[in-house]
């Protein structure tokens, strides 16, 4: 399944519940892998850098059964 990778300005949801906004996906500069950089829409609102692959990943349902999400971040979606 291809799933649409994120863009700035979106909002996507971590399964364990906290929102960030996706800031940007940026390129490594020694190993051309590509990031997903975010920040937290919580707390201090700290940004992160994750590998885009895991950014998009399924949730490891032996160590997380009950997760409600497929993924290990999904687009949020206001209704």
């Amino acid at each position: 399944m291809l799933r649409e990778e994120p863009k700035a300005g979106e909002v996507w949801m971590h399964f364990k519940g906290n929102r960030y906004e996706i800031k940007c996906v940026a390129v490594h500069s020694e190993t051309g892998e590509r990031l997903v950089v975010y920040k937290a829409l919580y707390g201090e609102g700290l940004c992160y850098a994750r590998p885009i692959e895991m950014f998009m990943s399924p949730v490891d349902r032996e160590k997380y059964p009950d997760a409600v999400q497929s993924f290990r971040f999904e687009k949020y979606e206001t209704k």
